[in-house]
């Protein structure tokens, strides 16, 4: 490394970035997770200019005037709209370096492990354009194994199921690399749609994203609780065009849930198909560890338990494990950043 690569680690803020479709957890190196927000982006239609970004564009969406427009520039995992998620991380790297503007850092961003190369390159651009020195991409299965702390460098298999809002990353790792993945473009966001049709056929009732996440966590399920609940809500009236409430209950959202959580298994028992079987016998001990949004839908982890016959656990803070793996490899950075992951 030249002086001034030395004099530009010592001064930058290495970064790493959870670029979600729901959203985008920024963890900055030696401080921890310091930014979670939604990936929103609210734009003036004419202009394009940025009106608002994370959790003030959030507040907008489905309640923005005609000169306005509150947007998700991610979709499925990968950018949607390229210039709306450069604005998107210029805010949140300059948010969290805002006191060291001077040095560009270095930043890690999880992506999908099924996208394009054309992908991969639209995501480093877009991070370079936001001010990005130097720029590693790292699967996001990996990133979350690092993340909830699975012993990934030893010569026996773990499992990892990241549900997160566009997508869903099934990995078996072993001696730091991935054996086999699959990445299922169906995630909390596919849930949000089917509990929005489901509200829209049986009641004519019209609701929002923001609606349709609340009914998600307040009463979701992907198996019978011990006790059902029940859930008042609010919306439109498709025939009337008046507000209207229905009380719903978390049988019928379990109902609507299944599709998109029966993909979800269908490729877990495919990444076991796969697994050798020496590695396969490895997971009959370890297990099957869930992370991600997704992981919080209630008894998830017994469906997928029912249908492996496998011990499945819940990270400890699902929601932050990628974003706390692109901080462990932070600290080995220049390890990662001679391999290809």
């Amino acid at each position: 490394m030249s002086i001034l690569g030395k004099l530009f680690s010592f001064f930058s803020h290495d970064i790493g970035i959870d670029l979600g479709t729901a959203n985008t957890l920024v963890f900055v190196k030696d401080r921890g997770v310091v930014l979670s927000e939604p990936s929103v982006v609210a734009i003036y239609n004419k202009t394009r200019k940025v009106r608002a970004v994370g959790l003030e564009a959030k507040k907008m969406l489905g309640r923005t005037p005609g000169n306005i427009t509150a947007l998700r520039p991610m979709k499925d995992g990968v950018i949607a709209d390229f210039e709306v998620t450069e604005a998107m991380l210029r805010y949140f790297i300059n948010k969290v370096c805002r006191n060291n503007r001077f040095v560009p850092p270095r930043v890690v961003i999880a992506v999908p492990s099924g996208i394009t190369e054309v992908e991969r390159r639209a995501v480093k651009e877009s991070a370079i354009h936001a001010g990005a020195r130097e720029v590693l991409l790292l699967q996001e299965p990996m990133a979350a194994a690092i993340g909830v702390g699975l012993s990934i460098d030893e010569p026996a298999a773990n499992m990892i199921v990241d549900i997160g809002g566009g997508t869903t990353e099934v990995a078996i790792i072993s001696l730091s690399g991935i054996v086999f993945a699959k990445s299922l473009r169906v995630g909390g966001d596919e849930m949000d749609l089917s509990i929005i049709n489901h509200l829209k056929k049986s009641y004519n009732l019209m609701i929002g994203e923001r609606m349709a996440e609340d009914i998600k966590i307040a009463i979701g399920s992907a198996a019978p609780l011990e006790e059902e609940l029940t859930l008042e809500v609010k919306g439109r009236d498709t025939i009337a065009g008046l507000p209207r409430t229905v009380v719903v209950s978390s049988v019928e959202i379990r109902e609507a849930l299944c599709d998109a959580l029966t993909a979800i298994i269908e490729v877990v028992r495919q990444a076991l198909d796969r697994c050798p079987p020496e590695l396969a016998a490895d997971l009959v001990d370890r297990g099957i560890v869930l992370a991600g949004g997704g992981s919080l839908v209630r008894n998830l982890d017994k469906m997928i338990g029912d249908a492996t016959h496998l011990p499945v656990t819940i990270a400890d803070d699902p929601l932050r494990a990628v974003a706390n793996g692109t901080g462990a490899v932070l600290h080995n950075l220049t390890f990662w950043l001679n391999e290809e992951y």
